[in-house]
């Protein structure tokens, strides 16, 4: 609504030459530093109304070729941990919302790693955008594979 009052008021009082502009950012440049936020507790899923992230991927009926090139791709691989790791609690582990991205550590709990679980990504792009170092590229996979819901 103040987008339509704005470009009405620009419009017809200064034609298009308003002495302000609206500024606009990636989304993301808008990620905030861990150590300046509260970690949330979120609920665990009920299966009524919320569900669990590999239900999810389940239901969208995604389908992936076997042997096809990866289509996610990291232009640094040690930037997930010595960089969104430690300044931002790893993000990716929360914004894909199909659970592709994965910190796993080994038995001692030591020498984190990203593991990407490719097979699972919905292909919503998500990644592409919201990876704060942009390290994350996401490519078109062969094969037409991708979401297939068959109730819509």
């Amino acid at each position: 609504m103040l987008g339509l009052i704005n470009a009405g008021i620009d419009t017809i009082l200064f034609r298009g030459k308003a002495p302000w502009t609206l500024r606009n950012h990636h989304d993301h440049e808008a990620l905030q530093l861990a150590a300046h936020c509260q970690k949330i507790d979120y609920p665990k899923p009920d299966g009524v109304v919320s569900f669990d992230k590999p239900s999810s991927v389940f239901l969208s009926n995604t389908n992936h070729e076997e042997n096809q090139p990866v289509h996610l791709k990291l232009n640094n691989s040690s930037v997930p941990v010595n960089f969104n790791l430690r300044l931002y609690d790893a993000p990716e582990q929360r914004f894909c919302p199909a659970g592709v991205y994965e910190i796993i550590s080994d038995e001692e709990g030591e020498n984190p790693q990203l593991q990407i679980n490719a097979q699972n990504c919905v292909h919503c792009k998500t990644c592409d955008i919201k990876d704060t170092s942009q390290n994350i590229n996401w490519v078109v996979p062969e094969g037409g594979g991708g979401p297939n819901y068959p109730n819509m």
